[in-house]
């Protein structure tokens, strides 16, 4: 019998191993944000787009951001307004 062939079927070369894929590059989620009308909360999501560009190490940062800035004006919605303290004249 002839080299490569094995009853009368020819042997073929073993399909080679596709490499496995690499870290992918930065992409949009491309979620869409609805504005809340509320500057400093629209500001704040706006933000979020910023974790688009980033590696996935870098989105903490991005993230924590906007958590603190929502947290914070949540807060001073919760502050009431109180008695003006008496003016110095």
């Amino acid at each position: 019998m002839a080299e490569g062939v094995s009853g009368g079927v020819a042997e073929s070369a073993p399909e080679p191993v596709p490499e496995p894929p690499g870290p992918a590059e930065p992409a949009p989620l491309g979620v869409d944000r609805t504005p809340t009308g509320v500057p400093e909360v629209d500001a704040r999501l706006d933000r979020l787009a910023d974790a688009d560009h980033l590696e996935t190490s870098g989105h903490l940062e991005v993230y924590e951001d906007v958590h603190g800035g929502l947290r914070d004006t949540l807060t001073a919605l919760d502050r009431r307004p109180g008695p003006r303290p008496p003016s110095a004249a």
